[in-house]
């Protein structure tokens, strides 16, 4: 059993690091200005030993940091709703219900009504204050949802549901009193990668890592979780506080991945569920080949944004919810339809 776990793993990742690999390279290739194959490989391969300029510029500074940034926050949020759907037993959850990407989105939208840029030109405080207020969201959600020493599944969701709402709330009230700051709240708030660099991959590497770390040694434990609470206790495991730490590293990660990109959804919904019909249940595999899943596809979902209307660009949260609606629907229907065959 072990020898066909490594088996799978080993063959899923090297097919999709594969597939990694080659979408980076083809996505420096895209954009509204072009640059031929052999300066590519020419800058890349020279850029310790050359000044930077012209294609240099966009190549190194522009395009290559986006790519590495739409790649570590697919791979989050991939793993975040792996996360999820595994704790909550319920393959229609993703990393935005439990409302963290509400708090993400007020928190940022503050910070740019009060005009807060760069601190020295080296710390970036919007995705700072968005990734503080998303945790802060994660905690009172935990709290109203606990009821003693437990946190039921439904009370989660319902509290994130509900807490979301009121954030958005207090949100929209942001887009009536933005006037001037109003066009870069809205499109934060649809998800993009335009002016993000080096420093804000920087950022969020730590996060990703820790986060992927933890929840992986919580793997096993999310296994046993997935076959019941009353039968995972049984066999030993101490149920609430898996649930607690697997909700806890999922909300670091997905915050921290909206706090340096914006609002974008159904990213960790939609790849956990493909991964999983592909791979099977076993969270061991899913975490690591979701992470390469996800990853390639906000690539490619990014490099729609920037090539459709280009020189133009659509916010890469607008293509994902293109995506991921009818996904969506799709899931609901297949899950109607058996709620009907079992009747």
């Amino acid at each position: 059993m072990k020898n066909n776990i490594i088996k799978k793993l080993i063959t899923y990742n090297l097919i999709l690091l594969a597939g990694l690999v080659v979408s980076v390279i083809v996505s420096l290739k895209l954009g509204s200005i072009d640059i031929s194959w052999k300066e590519i490989f020419n800058i890349i391969g020279a850029h310790c030993n050359v000044p930077l300029r012209d294609n240099a510029i966009i190549i190194l500074q522009i395009r290559l940091p986006r790519i590495l940034l739409a790649a570590l926050v697919g791979a989050s949020l991939s793993i975040a709703g792996v996360a999820f759907q595994g704790v909550l037993r319920n393959q229609l959850a993703d990393p935005y219900i439990i409302g963290t990407s509400s708090g993400a989105a007020l928190g940022a939208g503050i910070a740019i009504m009060l005009g807060l840029g760069n601190l020295m030109d080296k710390v970036p405080i919007i995705p700072v204050i968005a990734f503080i207020s998303s945790m802060l969201t994660m905690i009172v959600i935990y709290q109203i949802a606990r009821i003693g020493n437990k946190i039921p599944t439904e009370t989660f969701l319902l509290a994130g549901v509900v807490m979301g709402a009121f954030l958005w709330a207090l949100v929209s009230f942001l887009f009536i009193i933005a006037k001037e700051n109003l066009p870069k709240i809205i499109f934060w708030m649809m998800g993009t990668f335009n002016y993000q660099g080096w420093t804000h991959i920087i950022l969020l590497i730590p996060y990703f890592l820790i986060g992927f770390i933890l929840l992986y040694l919580f793997s096993y434990k999310l296994n046993i979780l997935s076959l019941g609470e009353e039968h995972a206790s049984y066999l030993g495991v101490k149920v609430e506080a898996s649930k607690f730490f697997t909700i806890l590293f999922a909300t670091l990660v997905t915050s921290a991945a909206v706090s340096v990109s914006g609002m974008i959804g159904f990213v960790g919904l939609m790849i956990p569920h493909i991964v999983r019909n592909l791979t099977g249940p076993d969270h061991r595999i899913l975490y690591p080949v979701s992470a390469f899943a996800g990853a390639i596809f906000l690539i490619w979902a990014d490099n729609l944004s920037r090539i459709l209307i280009s020189p133009s660009e659509i916010p890469v949260g607008i293509i994902t919810a293109l995506c991921g609606a009818p996904f969506f629907f799709y899931l609901l229907r297949t899950r109607k339809s058996k709620m009907i065959t079992r009747i």
